[in-house]
Parts: structure tokens; C-alpha cells; sequence
């Protein structure tokens, strides 16, 4: 008999990743590190959290998780108030020797053209994907119920990659952005997007 697959025994999986924050727009990486959410990353995790209400969708209805690095933990505390469980294997991917370093600089030491995804897989001393493969293998193992993960792109990209049963070497595919939430169900994701422009 063959084992089920990870999107055959998934629950309803969401995995909304923080908003935006000063080190984002400043095109600096985060990594270990942390910055303070921008007033227009307060109001994406709100008009998410406005959204998911709507819908029937939060801590009633869902487990809620988060990182615990303050960007994280302050997007699901703003989205769904206070009460979500701190998984630290949600954390972001570590990048070693290059947490903090502006992206520009890098592009200019490395190559102009190196991919946006070779700074978290191939930084000096940093974590790396097969780590990170490990750390988001061992947060679905744990979810035995719908669930909301409140995390960061790298992580979030990693545990959506192995949620849909897609290879790691597809992880570049995957649509990311602040200020939006992915909902996974049957193998099937949907990208799931407030309007910010109708949010007070």
C-alpha cells in the first residue's frame, strides 16, 4: 500500500507571511535578525486579519501559529489578537555572514545577475534549504488540525512547497508577497489578497 502523501493528510493549511517591514524596504536581509513593521505593514496584517473574519476564518476556526521573531508574532497579534502558539521552527531561514547586508551590496559583489533565492540558500555560514527543508518537514508533521501559520517568504515558501507535494527545486515558482495569505487545500493553493486601498 503506498503512504499517503503530505497534501493527502494536510488539514486546511494557511500560510500568511508577515508585513512589510522597515529592513523590506530598505532591501536589507532580515534573516535572524528583525525589524519594525512599517505603518503599511500594520495595515496588511490587519486588512488580512480583516479578510480572514469575513470569511469565518481565525482562531475559532483554526490553530494559530507564529514565528517569534517580533515581525511575525506582531502581524499575527494584529491580524487575530492575541493567543497564537510560538513554533520557532516557523522562524525565518538563517543567513549567517549576510543577516542585515543590504541586497545591492551583494548583487554588486557577487553578480549583478545572481537569483534573489542563491542570497538564502548559498549565504556564508547561513542555514541553507536542506536545513530549512528539515526545520518545515518537522511543522507539518505537527499540524493535525486547520491551521493558520503566521511565518516569513523563505519558510513560508519551503512549508507551501512541501504542502502542495511539489519538489524543493520548485520553490522558485511559488508567488510570494507582503500583505497576502496562501490557503492550501487538496493539493491546491489559492493566494488569498485584501484590498488595502478599501481598508480604513
Amino acid at each position: 500500500m503506498d503512504t499517503p502523501s503530505i497534501p493527502d493528510l494536510l488539514p486546511d493549511l494557511i500560510v500568511m507571511r508577515h508585513g512589510e517591514t522597515e529592513w523590506n524596504v530598505a532591501r536589507r536581509l532580515q534573516g535572524a535578525l528583525d525589524s519594525p513593521l512599517t505603518a503599511r505593514g500594520r495595515k496588511q496584517a490587519l486588512a488580512l486579519g480583516a479578510m480572514f473574519a469575513t470569511m469565518g476564518l481565525g482562531p475559532a476556526s483554526h490553530d494559530l501559529r507564529t514565528s517569534p521573531q517580533p515581525r511575525a508574532a506582531m502581524t499575527a497579534a494584529l491580524a487575530f489578537g492575541e493567543g497564537a502558539t510560538t513554533d520557532p521552527d516557523l522562524r525565518e531561514i538563517g543567513l549567517g555572514a549576510w543577516t542585515g547586508a543590504g541586497i545591492a551590496g551583494l548583487r554588486t559583489d557577487l553578480a549583478p545577475d545572481v537569483d534573489m533565492l542563491a542570497f538564502y540558500d548559498g549565504a556564508p555560514e547561513g542555514e541553507g534549504f536542506v536545513a530549512l527543508e528539515h526545520r518545515a518537514r518537522s511543522v507539518m508533521a505537527r499540524i493535525r488540525r486547520p491551521t493558520i501559520l503566521v511565518t516569513h517568504d523563505m519558510t513560508g515558501r519551503m512549508i507551501r512547497t512541501l504542502a502542495l507535494g511539489r519538489s524543493v527545486a520548485d520553490l522558485p515558482d511559488l508567488a510570494s508577497g507582503q500583505g497576502a495569505a496562501f490557503r492550501i487545500r487538496d493539493g491546491v493553493e489559492t493566494m488569498m489578497t485584501p484590498d488595502l486601498d478599501a481598508f480604513a
